[in-house]
């Protein structure tokens, strides 16, 4: 065989050797995770069945988080850092903007309220977990036009995003159900589902969100509707447990949007018997849940001392007696649901 050949023919063993593939060797890009990265991933949006909330799977879904407080008081806790040390830290899977109306809120400070709404929503939808947003009023009935204007506004920016709940109405005082509360309501709901069909709405009831039994005699005709039960565990005992029990029993879904460990003037005792008994009701009935508040205020419902941070980062220090009930509750019952995403 001549040299010209005996090249061609190691040219073409090399060829073959560096371009043959051996298929038990051959590098494959390992498959792309799809889990989901975040709770509302996870859960998917919510809606009612029946007398429970329920996500994606069609079972019951529990969510335990955190109140700010009146946002014209409370405004230096409506910020990212907040809300994400509420996620990361205290295992938040919902917060709760209470955007103050009366007294210096959002009638006297339309912009400077909505603002804060905005930064705590834009917050949630970033790191994935719910936000309620309250029109925190004990009056409004009397500012129909105003919160009818606020929820459309809040709706078109936001009402794509499964992370959002109305709350449109706080705490009606004891004024009447059918005539006053319920009409609000419906009012205020026909505006939202313009703009948004299907995002879970919340609606208060009279004796400040006590008798959810009575509205669940008369309910909302509506999609996608729950009532928010309100309780301080000081004051509020079984005779509210009662209330609430019966409203379950006639199919009302129920959303516990604020409760305190202290007496109903946010202050005073906590009775850590109540309290437990309150807790157990909620889990037993599957009840999502908003702890009052996200604050440092001198008093017994506060979750932080006076001077706390405002940007998180709390120690045990900074925490009141509420405060490390709360999240330790919070902590344990929802460690399980952020072990579930990536």
């Amino acid at each position: 065989m001549s040299i010209k050949n005996i090249l061609l023919l190691l040219t073409l063993i090399s060829f073959s050797f560096f371009n043959c593939k051996d298929e038990s060797q051959a590098v494959t890009n390992p498959p792309e995770d799809t889990g989901p990265k975040t709770i509302v991933e996870l859960i998917g949006p919510l809606k009612v069945s029946g007398n429970k909330i329920v996500g994606k799977a069609d079972t019951a879904v529990v969510l335990r988080g955190m109140s700010l407080f009146w946002s014209q008081w409370g405004g230096k806790y409506y910020n990212e850092e907040c809300v994400k040390w509420l996620r990361d830290d205290w295992k938040c899977t919902i917060v709760r903007a209470s955007v103050g109306v009366e007294s210096g809120g959002y009638l006297s400070n339309p912009d400077a309220e909505m603002q804060k709404a905005e930064t705590v929503i834009n917050a949630a939808i970033n790191l994935g977990i719910y936000v309620i947003v309250d029109w925190h009023d004990h009056h409004a009935e009397n500012h129909l036009e105003e919160a009818k204007e606020f929820f459309k506004a809040i709706a078109q920016k936001y009402g794509d995003k499964p992370n959002i709940i109305y709350e449109i109405y706080n705490e009606p005082m004891q004024v009447s159900w059918s005539k006053v509360v319920k009409p609000y309501a419906v009012e205020v709901i026909k505006t939202i589902r313009e703009y948004d069909p299907d995002n879970l709405i919340v609606v208060g009831n009279p004796t400040w969100s006590q008798d959810v039994d009575v509205a669940a005699k008369d309910p909302i005709d509506d999609v996608n509707v729950a009532y928010s039960l309100h309780f301080y565990s000081s004051t509020h005992r079984q005779y509210n447990r009662t209330k609430a029990s019966n409203a379950l029993a006639n199919g009302a879904a129920l959303f516990v949007t604020e409760y305190g460990l202290s007496e109903a003037s946010g202050n005073g005792n906590i009775d850590m018997n109540e309290a437990n008994l309150w807790f157990d009701f909620m889990e037993q009935n599957k009840l999502s849940n908003c702890n009052w508040s996200v604050m440092d205020k001198n008093e017994s419902s506060a979750a932080l001392v006076p001077g706390a941070s405002a940007t998180g980062n709390w120690s045990d220090s900074d925490l009141t007696l509420s405060g490390k009930t709360i999240r330790d509750y919070i902590r344990s019952k929802n460690a399980p649901l952020f072990e579930l995403i990536k």
